[in-house]
Parts: C-alpha cells; structure tokens; sequence
C-alpha cells in the first residue's frame, strides 16, 4: 500500500513555488524596456523644434519592443502572485497589482504619444505643428517621468513590503528595494534615463528568483 501524501506539505510547496521558467518574463521585459527607453532617450530631439524623424528608426524600434515589453510584465506580476501564494496579503496585495497596471498604461500612453509626435513631425513642418510638437513632447515626458515612474515605485513599496512580511527574499533585496522606491518616488527628473531604474530592478529580481528557483529540489511526484 501506497503511503498518502500529507495535503498540507503539498500546499505549503506549492505556496512558495515559482514556475520557473516564467521567471524569464521579468529579465525580457527588463531587456525590452530597457532597450526601449535607451532608445527613445537617444533618438528624441532636445527641443520641439528640431525634427523628429532624424531619429525615426530608433523611436519606431522602441515603439515597436513596448508592447511586448507590457506582454511580459504582465507575466511578471504573475510569476509574483504564484510565488506568494496563499501568503499574499489582500491589501498589499491590491496595490501592487493596481499600481503595476496603472504603471504600464501610462507607459503605453507615453508610448503612443512618441509615435504620434514621430508622425506628425514627418508630414509636416508649419509653425502651428510645432506648437503641437511641443505640447505633446511635454505631455509625454510629464505622463512618464512624472506618473508612471512613480507608480513603479508604489509597486516597488508594497512588493518589498510583502517581501518582508513573508520573509520569501532575502533583506538586502528588501532594503535595496525600498531605497530604489524612494529614488524614484523623490527625483523629478523630465530625462528618460530616470526610467531605466524599474527595468533595471525587475531584471536584477526576476534573475534571482529564476536562480533560486533552479536551485530547489524537484517536486515529488
């Protein structure tokens, strides 16, 4: 006779369990936006004036690795919930996942404003659409640097926090955590280079996860 298996052994597995390969999500969209935002930092022009499509096959590249940078964080926060568990905290919780999405739609916003300037600076060069040129630049960069960037750092807030309260990383991730939130949530900065701490972040975290996760033993069948 076969010995039954202990039901609450298999949950507590399951509750600290990360699949592993999902853990990849975090280092391709880390990659991707980081590529992206690299991108669009060196091709944007410094002034509303100058013409935007000197750098059209970079902005048009980044544009087009944004959406599948999004695609993958959603995998992200995914990979996150399962690694919690039945240990996620429901206010926490609600907050990190709110922030992580209102994160990526303003990203997307911000995305898509790039492309409309790129197009509008392509098909005309009047005075008027300068003025348009400039008004959108400046939305972007306040929709970016301003909101999402600080969005990211609520997400960073209340992950760390639920790090340390299930005690699921290590402290100095915590810590390094935290001090980075706060980075981001006190710099005002309009260059896209601030933005690069976030991917930066979820690459450095989702590499560890991935490596931690290898080095557990494998499920009992």
């Amino acid at each position: 006779m076969e010995p039954k298996a202990n039901p609450r052994s298999e949950a507590q597995f399951h509750q600290l369990r990360t699949p592993r390969s999902a853990a990849v999500a975090g280092i391709v969209f880390g990659a991707l936006f980081a590529t992206s935002i690299a991108l669009l930092a060196t091709a944007m022009p410094a002034t509303a004036a100058a013409p935007w499509a000197r750098g059209g096959s970079k902005i048009t590249t980044a544009l087009f690795l944004a959406p599948l940078a999004g695609i993958a964080f959603l995998w992200f926060i995914g990979v996150l919930r399962d690694r919690f568990g039945d240990l996620e905290d429901r206010f926490f919780s609600t907050v990190f996942l709110g922030s992580g999405l209102l994160f990526l739609a303003m990203t997307f916003v911000s995305m898509a404003l790039a492309g409309a300037l790129l197009a509008v600076s392509r098909h005309s060069s009047d005075v008027a659409e300068t003025d348009i040129v400039y008004f959108g630049r400046e939305v972007m960069l306040h929709v970016n640097n301003v909101y999402s960037v600080r969005m990211a750092a609520v997400f960073m807030i209340s992950l760390a926090t639920m790090w340390l309260r299930t005690r699921l990383m290590p402290k100095p991730v915590v810590i390094a955590t935290y001090l980075l939130a706060v980075v981001l949530l006190v710099v005002v900065s309009f260059s896209f280079w601030v933005a690069l701490v976030f991917p930066v972040w979820v690459l450095v975290v989702s590499a560890y996860i991935l490596v931690t996760d290898h080095r557990q033993p494998a499920r009992p069948d």
